[in-house]
């Protein structure tokens, strides 16, 4: 699948209709999820591999992974909302392409810190710990410690610390690419209707 088609599509998926601000759960655009999934898919980290995301959110990254051929993917957020929203969206992509991919997905209910399989790839968008101190670091230790290769979005801002913090860790930062990510207007303070956030998304292996 082209990126331009998958970007498209992961666009049209539902958002939340009333986003938790403690849980920074802002949507991710569909360009930038397009781009992250597809440079996994290139490394040859999504096809027939078993995937976790972690904090999916409306799940557009692990629904992207089943897109493009995950063997299985797990699904791990604490929101009961997230897994209904998740759920909807699945059920979207399957009837836009004519796909059954429900059996592929696993749901899990539960702190992050929970959940102990290995798996090949780690797939996230963590919160950034604007709303809980260091929250972003939970995350990246969670999934380094499950994953075999691990692509985690992060601000640009803290990627001396990212990097240290992978290496303190014993493993390696194989790779990293910048994005614009678009945050839409989602939260009565937004001022702008899209805001770009600089984030860095990195490989771990």
């Amino acid at each position: 699948m082209k990126k331009s088609q998958l970007a498209i599509l992961l666009s049209k998926l539902a958002v939340f209709s009333s986003p938790s601000a403690e849980s920074e759960q802002y949507p991710m655009d569909g360009n930038s999820a397009a781009e992250i999934l597809l440079t996994a898919c290139q490394q040859k980290d999504i096809e027939n591999k078993v995937v976790a995301d972690l904090g999916y959110g409306t799940g557009i990254l692990g629904l992207g992974a089943l897109i493009l051929g995950a063997k299985k993917v797990y699904f791990i957020d604490k929101s009961e909302s997230a897994v209904r929203k998740a759920k909807e969206n699945l059920h979207f992509i399957e009837k836009e392409l004519n796909l059954i991919l429900h059996g592929k997905a696993v749901w899990l209910i539960g702190d992050i810190s929970l959940f102990g399989n290995k798996v090949n790839t780690v797939i996230q968008n963590p919160p950034f710990g604007t709303k809980k101190e260091h929250i972003d670091r939970v995350f990246l230790e969670k999934a380094i410690e499950l994953g075999k290769k691990v692509y985690s979005i992060h601000k640009t801002s803290t990627m001396d610390f990212i990097r240290q913090f992978v290496k303190d860790k014993k493993r390696t930062v194989s790779g990293e690419f910048k994005i614009e990510m678009q945050l839409k207007k989602t939260m009565p303070w937004h001022k702008h209707y899209v805001h770009l956030i600089d984030v860095t998304c990195i490989i771990v292996k």
